[in-house]
């Protein structure tokens, strides 16, 4: 008796681990027959310096969706580079669970590409589930906060970069500016010299012709 439970309990604790390569907007897509389980995954970025994995996929957020064959949705959410994700299904038989980052590029450059690790793992009990379930809630929330501070940061830098314009622009305004009073009041006293000169020269030759 002791030795079925036992049995019965390794089966139900069963952990299938392995890792897959996709680009980095890439959908990935496996078909697995769990009725439900605790599910583990991390990304690692290609590094075209180092020619090796980084650790981790810094800035990078990952959608998973869990599908039915019906088309019934169990799970559809996005998670940070690392986490943990749970759902439960109340039909037997296959589901499809798919992974794709967030990135935003446009163009998947040939380096770009992602390890995806995951370890699906059967019959874990449902206090672990719901443990699970606010830890990833956290590390959802501060992956959030992240990507909401990198944000601001890159706002201000941009408010900083069109501060210095202004800046340099208002310079360049005020030297144009300056060096427009000075041509002029230069100009002006050269028609004033030459206009004395004239009128000097003009009174001189009267004086000779003694018209005056």
């Amino acid at each position: 008796m002791h030795k079925a439970a036992f049995l019965l309990s390794f089966c139900f604790s069963l952990s299938t681990a392995f890792y897959f390569h996709a680009g980095e907007r890439e959908e990935k897509c496996i078909i697995e027959d769990i009725p439900s389980g605790l599910n583990d995954f991390k990304i690692q970025q290609w590094d075209l310096g180092r020619h090796d994995f980084l650790e981790s996929a810094p800035g990078l957020g990952m959608f998973v969706t869990v599908t039915t064959y019906s088309d019934e949705v169990l799970l559809s959410k996005l998670y940070g580079p690392q986490g943990t994700f749970y759902f439960t299904s109340h039909s037997p038989g296959e589901h499809i669970i798919c992974l794709q980052s967030n990135s935003t590029r446009l163009v998947s450059f040939g380096g770009s590409k992602l390890r995806i690790h995951l370890d699906i793992r059967v019959g874990e009990h449902d206090l672990d589930a719901a443990i699970t379930q606010a830890k990833d809630k956290v590390n959802e929330v501060s992956f959030k906060l992240e990507h909401l501070i990198e944000q601001i940061e890159q706002i201000v830098k941009e408010q900083n970069y069109q501060r210095d314009r202004e800046e340099k622009f208002r310079m360049t305004s005020e030297d144009t500016n300056s060096n427009v009073l000075w041509w002029a009041f230069t100009q002006t006293l050269i028609f004033i010299s030459v206009g004395i000169f004239q009128m000097k020269s003009l009174k001189n030759f009267f004086i000779a012709k003694k018209l005056v």
